[in-house]
């Protein structure tokens, strides 16, 4: 069977696809942005306080605080959920710049 009068769109797994930035593809009032800018917003002090320093550099608390509250706005708690969204889910990927702490962080 011949099927040479078919035509698809391009679909290739091989080819880059830009923008590899994730920030396009999030709507400019998804409550991830608004998690994002509250965060940003707060004073530093208030997260720097628990951190003494010395030993490996833990993950930023920005970032932390950032993923944890997005996750309970989409009613997730569990650290091994969260953790799962972290790879899969463009939200928690773009609020995490792509690092993906364990669920024991």
């Amino acid at each position: 069977m011949k099927h040479d009068h078919i035509s698809f769109q391009d679909y290739n797994m091989d080819q880059l696809y830009l923008p590899m930035d994730l920030e396009v593809e999030i709507p400019t009032h998804h409550v991830c942005r608004i998690v994002n800018r509250a965060v940003e917003e707060l004073d530093k002090n208030i997260l720097y306080r628990c951190y003494d320093g010395g030993g490996r550099p833990p993950y930023h608390p920005k970032m932390m605080l950032k993923i944890i509250l997005y996750a309970y706005t989409q009613k997730i708690y569990s650290s091994r959920q969260i953790a799962k969204q972290l790879k899969e889910n463009i939200y928690f990927m773009w609020l995490a710049r792509h690092q993906q702490p364990d669920f024991r962080t």
